[in-house]
């Protein structure tokens, strides 16, 4: 069973996000940039799938600049076989994505394909959905667990009233959620070892895929800082600066 994944390079969790000056984006000269979290779960997920005898083979797919091609490595560090980059400096919308993959697994034709339930950057959560719908194949969203039997895949998903098992008939899309699995932390000689293995990088033309931007973005800016908290002395005070203050009822 061949599994593809889908890894996005976003500006790194731990990094405090700040806006341009002119309110048309986020800033991202000079910041540090990384695998977004929940497709480095996805990419976990595969390899423990090829680990387990289950996939026979991993590929991971990142779509944008050339600098993808690093978070690319990092997915073959962590144990997928090969790797294919759609290189576009263009915006790539959620529906230019979903696109773009359909495209690719149309010419990969897996069985399996892993994505982060959400990007941390515009946290969207609509790429794994519309893949699905463009290809017309079932779906499991927000996976908290994943198996393989009697050929059937059966996900665990994490919904507003707990959670909820299916049954779905492969090939198939899942999307990973926080707690599908804890990534492993690769190693230097797996790092090294990534370097020689086999990174494709094709276009949107080759893919005969129109990218251009459906939606258009007014402006981006930053949220406003809370008031500070204050202390009250009896419940009635409390009441009172609900009801006068927050106006709250």
């Amino acid at each position: 069973m061949k599994v593809m994944v889908a890894v996005k390079r976003v500006v790194d969790f731990n990094v405090k996000v700040r806006c341009k000056a002119d309110g048309s984006g986020v800033e991202l000269a000079n910041v540090k940039m990384a695998m977004n979290p929940f497709d480095e779960i996805a990419v976990e997920e595969a390899v423990r799938l090829k680990e387990a005898g289950i996939a026979s083979e991993v590929v991971a797919v990142s779509l944008g600049a050339k600098p993808c091609e690093e978070t690319l490595r990092t997915a073959l560090a962590m144990g997928a076989d090969r790797a294919i980059l759609v290189e576009s400096d263009s915006e790539l919308q959620p529906l230019a994505v979903a696109k773009l993959l359909m495209a690719v697994v149309e010419r990969e034709a897996p069985q399996l394909v892993l994505l982060g339930k959400q990007a941390i950057d515009d946290d969207a959560n609509q790429t794994g959905q519309m893949l699905a719908a463009l290809l017309g194949w079932p779906q499991g969203t927000f996976a908290s667990r994943v198996e393989l039997s009697e050929g059937q895949l059966k996900v665990t998903r994490e919904i507003d009233g707990g959670l909820e098992t299916l049954a779905l008939a492969l090939p198939a899309i899942v999307t990973a959620d926080l707690r599908l699995n804890e990534p492993r932390y690769v190693k230097l000689p797996s790092i090294m070892a990534a370097k020689k293995k086999p990174l494709a990088v094709i276009t949107p033309q080759d893919l005969g895929v129109d990218v251009a931007p459906r939606l258009k973005q007014l402006k981006v800016a930053e949220p406003a800082p809370r008031r500070a908290g204050g202390q009250v002395g009896s419940v009635a005070e409390l009441v009172s600066k609900l009801k006068n203050e927050a106006k709250v009822f």
